[in-house]
């Protein structure tokens, strides 16, 4: 009778199990958190909420934190469970905000972008705005000849090439409402920006399509 070999499973046979289960579980953890604190704290950075989330739950910052895109679905499912009609209400109001402005800037080719347009909005988020001229000063112009007051702000952003970029921002505030205005050459009307979520080019609204999301089509 031919003898069967036993095999040993060792307690190092089983760490690698246990280790991928606890990470799993840990960036499940950080990204439910720091979708809590990007919902609730006014904070849009990512990568800044995904760090106070992880000191918070007491989770060794070394450890593999989630994703943006994680946390971007663990946002959703936030809003989904304590989400309210008032929250709704602004964010449809942020979008009427976002089609007044873009009239008002049709010679820019605005484009809406960022929570506004994705439906991630809450009570802390600006309406964001690209805007486009040679040169992009020329939107400074058109603010100051209508008595607009604004202020100036830089925001740095990684590009597709890897690098980064310096962005001006003009913002202003409509209807007790905080737009910001990024502005871009007419060339960068070809390609959006890489998204801060996934990388890939960030999603933009013309005119007619935030009109088109305001009446539901």
């Amino acid at each position: 009778m031919t003898s069967r070999k036993k095999i040993h499973t060792t307690v190092s046979d089983k760490f690698p199990t246990q280790n991928v289960r606890k990470t799993s579980q840990a960036r499940r953890a950080i990204a439910a958190e720091a979708a809590r604190i990007m919902s609730t704290q006014s904070q849009f950075n990512y990568r800044v909420a995904k760090q106070k989330a992880a000191e918070r739950l007491g989770i060794n910052l070394r450890t593999t934190l989630p994703s943006n895109a994680e946390v971007e679905s663990a946002l959703r499912a936030y809003q989904q469970i304590y989400g309210s009609r008032q929250r709704i209400h602004h964010l449809r109001k942020m979008r009427q905000v976002a089609l007044k402005v873009m009239h008002s800037l049709q010679p820019y080719c605005p484009r809406l972008v960022g929570p506004v347009l994705d439906g991630t909005a809450d009570q802390f988020a600006r309406v964001s705005l690209h805007v486009f001229n040679d040169p992009p000063e020329a939107v400074i112009i058109h603010l100051l000849d209508r008595g607009l007051v604004f202020r100036n702000e830089q925001r740095k952003i990684r590009w597709h090439n890897g690098s980064y970029r310096q962005v001006q921002l003009l913002v202003t505030d409509t209807e007790d409402i905080e737009v910001e205005l990024a502005l871009f050459n007419k060339l960068d009307l070809r390609q959006a920006p890489p998204s801060p979520v996934d990388g890939r080019p960030q999603k933009r609204a013309t005119l007619s399509e935030v009109e088109c999301l305001l009446s539901g089509v």
